[in-house]
């Protein structure tokens, strides 16, 4: 592959910017928690010269797909400095957005989308017990029409679109040509036949979570649990790596185990999509968000995450036998347009040979020699 370029944002310093504090991460937990042994890829060997280098990743992948449906991705392209303004902007986003934007923009997740703000009152449009969960959504419309974001973020929507938009045709594009290579499918298979386009995110969405304490009888109610497990119906989630340990998978042993923290990494996470369009060779997992260890339990847990989803049309099925079902189509195609040219020239003779067809002369027959 060619070398991918970094990501390089607009400036932060333009003019009509206002001031954005700097995101100060919080502090790791110090508590013996059960955490899971992730395998971590180094995106960047896919821009080696070296056959083998790429291959052995392409194994690394497999293996680690195969075992955990989660993994780390590294030197994907973003700087931590980078990275650590777009949670700033986040970190901004909840501090200033107006009770007017709240309301004006709130979600309705009876359209099958999370479109908007979403309030800290449980996930429906009418508010319910307090869960202390707010989020923003950004989807195709979102992206197309500065009136559907808080007014607060217009002066910085052009570094949060550009940073969507190298998550989405750099980072994921490389990443789904990885796996690809791992399904023996063309490298462009996934991002050409399976990815939506036409926007940041695609038919996807790119969202800021903000994760605030709750009182203990919230948290007694709720047993911990801040979001229910489940599995993203996506093909891909990318998940900025925290310091507050909530996210948890479920493992092989049927437990489950707290993601570790790896300044500056993506958390990798296969959907339901990727699950069927690979036949099962990739298994998508079910996790949830629980309540952090007890010295983070006063700390709020700011996220970002692009949530990558295929075609709205997309036929569902594995793409491994619809691969092969083109293949077999145009080997046909190939045969019968010869077959065509031999019957409509028979004088031009057969086809032989092995690997590919070739044209060769029909051997003369001398008159005496054929059989009566």
């Amino acid at each position: 592959m060619a070398p991918s370029a970094p990501f390089n944002p607009p400036s932060a310093d333009l003019a009509g910017k206002p001031f954005v504090p700097t995101w100060v991460p919080p502090p790791v937990t110090q508590q013996k928690e059960n955490f899971a042994e992730l395998s971590s890829i180094d995106l960047s060997l896919m821009d080696s010269d070296d056959p083998a280098v790429v291959e052995k990743l392409v194994q690394q992948v497999k293996v680690a797909i195969r075992d955990d449906g989660f993994l780390f991705l590294e030197n994907y392209g973003i700087s931590l400095e980078q990275l650590h303004r777009q949670f700033s902007l986040a970190q901004y986003l909840y501090h200033n957005i107006s009770e007017e934007d709240k309301e004006r923009l709130l979600f309705n997740p009876e359209t099958g989308e999370w479109s908007g703000y979403k309030h800290p009152f449980g996930f429906k449009r009418n508010r319910g017990p307090e869960d202390g969960i707010e989020q923003f959504n950004w989807y195709k419309p979102d992206w197309a029409d500065i009136n559907r974001v808080p007014s607060c973020l217009h002066p910085f929507m052009d570094e949060i679109e550009e940073f969507s938009n190298y998550l989405t045709k750099s980072v994921n594009r490389r990443l789904l040509t990885l796996f690809s290579r791992v399904l023996e499918l063309p490298d462009d298979y996934l991002w050409d036949n399976v990815q939506s386009h036409g926007s940041p995110t695609g038919e996807g969405y790119f969202r800021h979570a903000l994760f605030r304490p709750v009182q203990k009888k919230t948290q007694e109610a709720s047993k911990g649990l801040r979001m229910h497990g489940h599995t993203d119906f996506g093909l891909t989630t990318l998940l900025f790596s925290v310091p507050i340990s909530c996210l948890q998978i479920w493992g092989r042993d049927e437990k489950w185990y707290y993601v570790p923290y790896k300044p500056g990494a993506l958390v990798i996470n296969i959907g339901d999509t990727l699950e069927i369009v690979s036949g099962g060779h990739f298994k998508a997992t079910r996790h949830r968000v629980f309540k952090p260890p007890v010295d983070q339990l006063d700390q709020e847990r700011l996220s970002l995450v692009l949530f990558n989803s295929s075609l709205g049309d997309l036929r569902m099925g594995p793409a491994t036998c619809e691969f092969l079902l083109l293949k077999i189509i145009a080997f046909v195609h190939i045969v019968l347009t010869e077959y065509n040219s031999i019957t409509a020239h028979p004088t031009r003779g057969l086809y032989r040979g092995t690997g590919r067809l070739q044209r060769v002369q029909k051997p003369h027959i001398p008159r005496k020699a054929r059989s009566h």
